[in-house]
């Protein structure tokens, strides 16, 4: 028989216990970010009908990245790409029930076929963190802020990132001005979006809109000093958020914003790339029939965010949940040391039993190698003593301590 591949599918990811802490390390701080701006969790099905995405999505994410299939009933089902058309959908099903504003977040994990590489993968987690309900700049305030925080939370300082902001209804008043029909933006915007990408973006653009193109260049080039971007600028120094700066190049991808839009970016040359974003998108929920709800939001990935981490050198170390591992030296010494577990578990200590009769050095090196900070040996000679020589394994340290009063000992220590 041929052996199967130990390999996982490409571009996704198995999370072994050191890779699951850190994981769970950044969705806690995540969480608790958000939820000290209170913001509450949600979550839903990574299923979604394709129509969802077909609407509003860019075409690039539909046409070329989406996991879609067609299930026993022959309806296309979609693996969601991102969480947003998702959480609309959920506000306009229960929009009258829900009382606003709604500060909600989430953290699914989300599905898109390309190409494995940095900081991009086929599945990942994705912080959302959404505001309905709020119009103008005072929501826009919020949710950079929170943005910026959740990113400090981590201990990054403001050197350590940048965070670009932009507003397509400025847009919107330069093409205007620069007499830029309706039919055209939506090409012009798709080249500003690669703008950064391009080694051809003035011949691209003069392609589109003609002689057109040098007046719209001049526009966007004085767009920085927008009123509406001054002064968002503005408040949000006053909050302490100092490293913001106009970048007149953000435009998203996506088809639904509407206002504001912004993205962080990493400022190392090791990592110089965007690792969050988000913005207003005001008339998604009327693709569910229902009165348009004024929204923000934005999205932060835990592939970026962890390569962020990483270059910066602010993840942690791993801790074990274990705080104290059982070497049990003979068959004999099983029993009592079962007991004395138990009786270490219902005082809220974490304890694994080492079963294998091994030498007392392999069993302590085990211990050291899984980074379980405790280990106490139980034989014959500590059945009939009633102590345990507890073993503080990042020291040496060693003290002889009654059974039952182990869980105090170990409570003495800070792990």
């Amino acid at each position: 028989m041929k052996k199967l591949s130990t390999d996982s599918y490409r571009g996704v990811r198995d999370f072994y216990p050191k890779d699951t802490y850190l994981h769970d390390y950044m969705v806690n701080t995540l969480s608790r970010v958000c939820e000290s701006f209170g913001y509450e969790p949600y979550s839903a099905s990574l299923l979604e009908p394709a129509e969802l995405y077909r609407t509003k999505t860019s075409d690039e994410i539909v046409n070329e990245q989406t996991y879609t299939f067609k299930d026993r009933g022959g309806r296309d089902v979609t693996l969601r790409p991102e969480m947003t058309p998702t959480v609309a959908r959920m506000v306009a099903a229960k929009y009258r029930e829900l009382g606003f504003p709604l500060r909600w977040y989430s953290m699914p994990n989300c599905f898109r076929y390309e190409r494995a590489q940095r900081g991009r993968l086929r599945e990942f987690w994705q912080l959302n963190a959404d505001l309905f309900g709020i119009a103008g700049a005072d929501a826009d305030v919020e949710i950079i802020t929170l943005a910026h925080h959740l990113i400090t939370a981590f201990g990054a300082t403001e050197a350590d990132f940048q965070i670009h902001i932009n507003d397509r209804r400025v847009f919107e008043h330069i093409f205007d001005e620069a007499g830029i029909d309706a039919g055209t933006r939506k090409s012009v915007m798709s080249l500003l979006d690669r703008r950064a990408k391009m080694d051809n973006f003035e011949d691209a653009l003069r392609s589109s809109v003609g002689e057109k193109s040098e007046h719209l260049l001049s526009l966007l080039a004085s767009a920085a000093s927008n009123p509406l971007l001054e002064s968002l600028h503005a408040r949000l120094k006053n909050l302490g958020v100092t490293n913001v700066v106009v970048d007149t190049s953000i435009i998203r991808g996506f088809d639904y914003y509407t206002g504001m839009v912004f993205e962080i970016f990493d400022t190392s040359d090791e990592n110089n790339r965007s690792i969050a974003g988000g913005g207003r998108y005001d008339a998604l929920l009327e693709l569910f029939g229902v009165t348009p709800i004024p929204t923000i939001g934005f999205a932060l990935g835990d592939v970026t965010l962890q390569d962020f981490l990483t270059t910066h050198e602010l993840l942690p170390e791993y801790v074990s949940p274990t705080d104290i591992m059982l070497c049990v030296l003979d068959e004999q010494s099983a029993s009592i040391a079962d007991t004395i577990a138990q009786n270490l578990r219902s005082q809220d200590i974490n304890v694994a039993v080492n079963y294998s009769y091994k030498k007392v050095g392999d069993q302590i090196k085990l211990a050291i190698k899984k980074h379980i900070p405790f280990s106490a040996c139980i034989g014959q000679q500590e059945a009939e003593s009633g102590t345990l020589v507890v073993k503080h394994l990042a020291t040496g340290e060693e003290k002889t301590v009654p059974m039952d009063e182990v869980a105090d000992h170990l409570c003495t220590y800070e792990v």
